[in-house]
């Protein structure tokens, strides 16, 4: 036989595996574009976990600025490992009966080589989806900053990301029964991150008591530049997973980003004016939680309405959220340190159920799902609050003294007094008096 002819069959023999290997699903059928976009948005979104813990460590008294800086991380952490360990096939494993994934996930050992209904990867979805399992019990830091023991922080934000985040990631962001069955919408976390987040904190503060010689819960920031430095960070996350909730790089991603740059802008020069007109200084602090209220408020929307409406739910958010925080601090007189339920879980709600009316089409919005009109979405959006407030509620309680019972929650008076950076670290980021 010749040369000429074995050309041929050593191309057909050549091809052989690549068609087995079709066949059996080893091929990577990943949409590269996507699959690009959604590991970029979440290498971005991690950002803001370090400005988170820039944010907080820049609002608290300096003698605890340490302390507050590696609490915030070190939950993030620790939530990050048990979301490879456990918490991924919690929320998003096989739909069963829409409470919890089935365990096909655990340690991330059994990977689809799609995520179902995507183009990208399911180990690209994980990881993206990491993410937001890392910043959610993270933001309760700052409501028990400068007085809660390190290690009842860390167990109880370990066991508070598998009880609380991951099932009610499931019920609507996994297929479970609050999106599938009620239809309750939630594009990048007013809901599963900053409303579980917001409510666990206001639990949490309760429980630990006010900080001793801090008159109604509040103190002067002792780095202001921290704080704005931060935020920017937590600012680009923010845009960043807007972005990569749509897990394609189309026209929803733009959107998404849009409306979430609308709302957080409309948003910080809200709670600016309002400052103002109060006859108080425009302050940095102003600016930050004005830019943190409408950063929640428009996460659950972000993908569903058009950018004015975002710019109204981003003011609307700062409204309603600078409403309730001297409500919680100098009425109710409850020591959440940074206001992270006045600000996230407030403005989560707020988002939740505004999300409702701003998806009519004639506002420019995406409009109603099938079987879906304006009514029977804000019932599914109300219903889905309800719940997750009664269940964050609920298991953070029963959490708090589990964990307390072998970890005391609290510092010693002695310790605050000298401040959690000397006391529970033997390091300080500046010298103080």
């Amino acid at each position: 036989m010749t040369r000429a002819r074995l050309l041929p069959l050593a191309w057909l023999a050549a091809s052989l595996p690549v068609a087995a290997q079709a066949q059996d699903g080893r091929l990577d059928l990943a949409d590269g574009a996507d699959t690009a976009w959604v590991l970029a948005a979440a290498c971005l979104g991690m950002l803001a976990l370090p400005g988170l813990a820039l944010l907080h460590a820049g609002q608290v008294r300096r003698k605890n600025a340490v302390s507050a800086m590696l609490q915030t991380l070190l939950i993030a952490f620790a939530a990050s490992l048990l979301w490879i360990v456990a918490g991924y096939t919690i929320a998003f494993g096989d739909v069963g009966g829409g409470w919890l994934g089935r365990g096909n996930a655990w340690m991330l050992i059994a990977l689809g080589a799609l995520r179902a209904g995507t183009g990208i990867p399911e180990s690209a979805y994980a990881w993206f989806q990491m993410a937001f399992a890392a910043l959610a019990p993270a933001l309760m830091a700052g409501a028990w900053a400068e007085r809660a023991r390190l290690g009842w922080v860390i167990a109880f934000a370990a066991l508070w990301s598998l009880v609380v985040y991951a099932p009610v990631a499931h019920w609507v962001w996994g297929g479970g029964w609050l999106a599938a069955g009620v239809g309750t919408l939630d594009w990048a976390g007013g809901l599963v991150v900053h409303t579980t987040a917001g409510v666990s904190a206001l639990v949490v503060a309760v429980m630990l008591g006010r900080r001793k010689g801090v008159a109604q819960g509040a103190v002067t920031p002792h780095a202001p530049l921290l704080s704005l430095a931060g935020a920017g960070l937590v600012w680009i996350g923010a845009l960043a997973l807007g972005g990569g909730a749509a897990l394609t790089a189309n026209d929803d991603a733009a959107a998404a980003i849009l409306a979430t740059h609308a709302a957080a802008a409309g948003a910080a020069l809200a709670w600016l004016a309002i400052e103002r007109i109060a006859g108080g200084k425009p302050t940095s602090t102003a600016f930050t939680t004005g830019l943190l209220a409408g950063l929640a408020a428009i996460a659950p929307a972000a993908g569903f309405v058009s950018p004015g409406g975002a710019l109204a739910l981003g003011i609307a958010g700062a409204l309603v959220c600078r409403l309730v925080l001297p409500l919680l601090r100098r009425k109710l007189m409850i020591d959440d340190a940074l206001g992270v339920f006045a600000v996230h879980g407030v403005g989560g709600i707020t988002g939740a159920l505004l999300t409702a009316p701003l998806l009519s089409e004639s506002l420019g919005g995406v409009g109603y799902a099938p079987g879906m009109n304006a009514l029977a979405q804000a019932l599914a959006q109300a219903l889905g609050v309800a719940v997750v407030l009664a269940w964050t509620a609920m298991a953070s309680v029963v959490l708090a003294l589990m964990v307390s019972l072998v970890v005391p929650m609290r510092v010693s008076e002695d310790a605050e007094r000298e401040g959690l950076d000397a006391a529970s670290h033997g390091e300080q980021a500046w010298d103080h008096d």
